[in-house]
């Protein structure tokens, strides 16, 4: 059977400027390997496939994949499929938010102003990381273990390690080695000097199958695990604006707030930039 799809380009300061992601719609007889297939043969970091719902709570379901496995949950996934479930003409059932089923339980997400919004999920995983796998990590980034401010886990889902820089600078001037010996799921993140239209720079950099380092335009689960570990620490207040994928040409814009309870919220821009039929 055919199938539409829809390209958009999510967490951009302007169109072609974001990460881009797919969105393949009524999926429900697609299995897990075909899913996978497709999400490799496209080559974007992730793939989404809208389904129908499995409670009455949630809006859609959708299930996330990467170019070697499924996620629970993700971010940039998460406000792209939302945008193409409404531009397709879907209504949810409340007004007032959309709640979309995932592999993590449902997240809620709201429409703030022209952007889309999602409720930052629990972690995982927190707190220290041991000194070894310290080590291991500034040796990657081909840095002194001394210029790691902070390193600790922020896994939402997709094995998060968060590393906290003395600055920006020191971000964007990273040359990590290209290859790693085991899975490896890390970002980096340092502040900008008061005043600059972005409080922060993070960096996401994941392995492959291969061994092979990739570095991520713009990483929602990232951002949402790094806010909430830098509130928490009083390193930072919300609202702030954090910056990604300057060294790979982009300019990815993640807006964070918190609301009366507390509740981390990630929002972005997105935008369809293409769209079509699977054959």
């Amino acid at each position: 059977m055919t199938r539409a799809f829809q390209l958009v380009d999510v967490f951009h300061d302007q169109p072609y400027s974001g990460n881009p992601l797919a969105v393949v719609f009524d999926a429900t007889d697609l299995d897990t390997d075909q899913m996978q297939t497709i999400t490799r043969w496209l080559n974007l970091s992730e793939t989404t496939f809208l389904l129908p719902p499995t409670t009455e709570q949630a809006d859609y379901r959708v299930r996330i994949f990467t170019l070697d496995r499924e996620m629970p949950f993700a971010g940039h996934p998460t406000i792209g499929t939302c945008h193409a479930w409404l531009a397709a003409g879907n209504t949810p059932r409340n007004p007032q938010q959309i709640i979309q089923e995932c592999g993590a339980g449902l997240v809620p997400i709201r429409r703030v102003d022209d952007r889309l919004a999602f409720a930052a999920p629990a972690l995982l995983r927190g707190g220290a990381v041991d000194e070894a796998t310290a080590h291991e990590v500034a040796q990657f980034l081909r840095i002194d273990r001394a210029e790691i401010i902070d390193i600790q886990w922020a896994d939402n889902g997709p094995g998060w390690i968060a590393v906290l820089l003395a600055s920006a600078e020191a971000v964007l001037a990273l040359e990590p080695h290209g290859e790693h010996h085991r899975r490896l799921d890390l970002g980096v993140v340092g502040p900008y000097a008061p005043g600059h239209s972005t409080a922060v720079e993070v960096r996401a950099f994941f392995s492959d199958p291969n061994g092979r380092v990739l570095e991520d335009p713009v990483t929602g689960s990232l951002n949402a695990s790094v806010a909430q570990w830098l509130l928490a620490s009083g390193r930072i207040k919300a609202p702030y604006v954090a910056a990604q994928g300057t060294r790979l040409g982009r300019r990815g814009r993640v807006y964070i707030s918190q609301d009366s309870h507390s509740a981390v919220w990630v929002a972005g821009s997105a935008t369809s930039l293409f769209a079509g039929t699977v054959l």
